[in-house]
């Protein structure tokens, strides 16, 4: 599916108890890096709605071994697509759990300007609060009381993944969409990358420049593991 067809299918789409949770991952290299020993994060992605190909090398490699993959589905590009039409998501009870205060300014300042107060919850959890039962509980009981049909996860992976999984039981039908950062990009508090990055794949080079310290040691870690998942694939089934 296109960035447009995933976001079409979400704000077209209400879901029902029997639908339960409809768990979206664009998976990149960290994803595939995590892989091999977190168990809980591969359960999340066996039992996701969709699993798309957010990472450009997952998309090359993927080729590579015979998968008929024409498209890059990024979580970026989901949520820019779902939020430029404002006006189609009044029919949603939409809830944020979000990663500081300045993505809930700009969230609050965006639901403002579109008239989507009243649609629009949000949280800022603490550091661990995964291990906070009481915590977790509280989450999980305004995500339910406030109707959520999409509920966006901007806390990073793979820890927006597995809460919802974990926790579906918990949860209200709805869309849970696990997209990292990307809000702050929606949202204008971060530059969307330049045309000609996108297309020459360069969009990790672009992050980087944005916050060396934090992101370059987990990149270089995440394309160590990245690589190492590959050789194990090839060499392994091969």
């Amino acid at each position: 599916m296109t960035e447009q067809q995933v976001a079409k299918l979400v704000v077209d789409t209400i879901r029902s108890k029997q639908d339960g949770v409809g768990l979206i991952i664009t998976p990149n290299i960290q994803h595939i890096s995590l892989l091999e020993k977190n168990f809980d994060l591969v359960n999340a992605c066996q039992k996701a709605e969709i699993l798309s190909y957010d990472g450009f090398p997952l998309v090359y490699y993927a080729k590579l071994r015979g998968a008929k993959i024409l498209i890059r589905t990024t979580g970026r590009g989901v949520v820019e697509k779902i939020l430029e039409k404002p006006e189609k998501l009044h029919c949603h009870k939409i809830f944020m759990i979000l990663d500081s205060e300045t993505t809930l300014d700009a969230a609050r300042t965006w639901s403002n300007r579109n008239k989507l107060n009243d649609n629009i919850a949000y949280a800022i959890p603490p550091y661990g609060f995964e291990n906070d039962d009481i915590y977790t509980a509280k989450l999980l009981s305004d995500i339910r009381e406030f109707k959520t049909t999409i509920l966006f996860m901007g806390i990073g992976a793979p820890k927006s993944e597995i809460f919802v999984n974990i926790n579906r039981c918990a949860l209200p039908p709805c869309w849970a969409l696990c997209i990292g950062q990307a809000l702050l990009v929606a949202f204008g508090c971060r530059p969307t990358p330049p045309r000609f990055i996108q297309t020459l794949n360069l969009e990790w080079l672009w992050r980087i420049r944005q916050e060396p310290k934090r992101l370059l040691p987990r990149y270089i870690k995440s394309a160590f593991l990245f690589l190492k998942a590959i050789a194990r694939d090839i060499f392994c089934h091969d």
